[in-house]
């Protein structure tokens, strides 16, 4: 079974990294294995609509010295729309997605930096203030 690596970021601020082999967007919950977690820990339930948004991450840490890119590179060519996301926190999100419907739980996020830690995000609909198409 794959195990995704993600960090999952709450509505309410809270921050949890771990693994999961369940995620579905069309499902209520996942189970998370926290990073941290002894082995043989039972995974805990996280439900999505207490999330802002579940990123797919390359590793846990990433780089915090880097500023990710907020634009798109010409010369690359990328698949779907591109995309802007304001979350009520007024963090920005800018990349691509090939399913946003407004009226869904939540859509993917490709990221317009090729060099970001996250592979793609799954933003949940009601954590955002605005969702445009750039």
């Amino acid at each position: 079974m794959v195990q995704n690596k993600i960090v999952v970021r709450f509505q309410n601020g809270f921050v949890m990294k771990g693994f999961t082999a369940d995620f579905m967007p069309n499902r209520d919950v996942l189970h998370l294995t926290p990073g941290n977690a002894q082995p043989g820990s039972p995974p805990l339930k996280v439900y999505i609509k207490d999330c802002k948004a579940l990123f797919f991450v390359k590793d846990f840490e990433g780089d915090p010295t880097y500023n990710e890119k907020k634009e798109f590179d010409p010369t690359r060519n990328l698949g779907g729309r591109k995309i802007k996301v304001v979350f009520k926190d007024n963090e920005t999100l800018i990349g691509t997605t090939q399913g946003y419907q407004p009226d869904r739980p939540g859509f993917f996020v490709f990221p317009a930096d090729p060099k970001s830690n996250n592979d793609r995000s799954f933003v949940v609909s009601t954590a955002t203030k605005q969702v445009s198409f750039i």
